[in-house]
């Protein structure tokens, strides 16, 4: 395999470009071309079509990266297949999406003439600006080349955790998959509750963005758990623990957020099935 791979991604949509948006932006992007059709145009760096038939004749894809809706994969690797023909069995597949399994997907190329390993990725919308996380798995029967490259495709786009077990994938999902949507939410709150309490939308808005990012930094950068930061911002009978008296009551926050989590990890387990 080339040092660097020609990778063919099978739908631009939210994670698809996000994850393109964060491969152009890395100092060595892959070779591409993209299968959406309701994107347009072409440049030095990514080649879009609309149709699998105008995937040109001269493109071997080293990793098919799937990010198309679950629902629609089976077709679109029996589109593929049609369309690459023996190309499809020189491959191997990165799905990005959820519940899908690898056996499933495994299953599908098979029905397109290709017994080709199937590797999975769950990545984040901040992919699309070098901030992502991913969970990844690979199965034994891909190459250590395979995964070698599916994993630099998710680690250009941030971090990586790789997993033994494909079923944690779920929890993956639930946790950094979906999460981004749970602090824009906590966001939307706190810039709405500023406001009632009198401030201007534009300093409410600046105020709950730059805390967030403010937080978001030191859990990054600093050795302590969360909790130990908690607790060292919380004076006692302060204005903070006025406040985690009520997120912190048993019905709240730490009943709520686990409710939510394991919501979407078993809607992430029912896309499986």
């Amino acid at each position: 395999m080339p040092s660097v791979p020609s990778i063919l991604l099978a739908g631009c949509g939210k994670m698809g470009g996000a994850l393109l948006d964060g491969w152009l932006a890395s100092p060595t992007p892959p070779r591409l071309v993209v299968l959406d059709r309701h994107r347009t145009g072409s440049d030095d760096d990514v080649r879009i079509v609309r149709t699998p038939s105008e995937i040109p004749a001269d493109f071997q894809p080293d990793i098919i990266v799937l990010a198309v809706k679950p629902g629609a994969a089976d077709d679109t690797i029996a589109a593929l297949g049609a369309a690459l023909g023996p190309r499809l069995a020189r491959t191997a597949i990165l799905s990005v999406m959820a519940g899908r399994t690898c056996a499933s997907l495994s299953e599908a190329a098979k029905k397109a003439g290709a017994d080709i390993p199937v590797l999975r990725g769950m990545p984040n919308t901040p992919s699309a600006i070098g901030a992502g996380i991913s969970g990844f798995y690979a199965p034994p029967a891909a190459t250590e080349e395979q995964k070698t490259v599916c994993h630099d495709l998710l680690f250009a786009v941030g971090d990586v955790v790789t997993l033994d077990n494909e079923k944690d994938l779920s929890a993956v999902t639930a946790i950094s998959g979906s999460g981004p949507a749970y602090v824009f939410l906590l966001a939307e709150l706190l810039e709405k509750a500023g406001i009632t309490e009198g401030l201007s939308p534009k300093i409410a808005r600046r105020l709950a963005r730059g805390t967030i990012y403010g937080a978001g930094r030191m859990l990054d950068d600093m050795p302590e758990n969360a909790d130990e930061l908690r607790k060292a911002v919380t004076s006692p009978k302060g204005t903070t623990a006025a406040a985690l008296e009520i997120l912190m009551a048993p019905d709240a926050w730490p009943r709520t957020v686990e409710k939510a989590v394991d919501a979407a990890t078993k809607r992430a387990d029912e896309l499986a099935n």
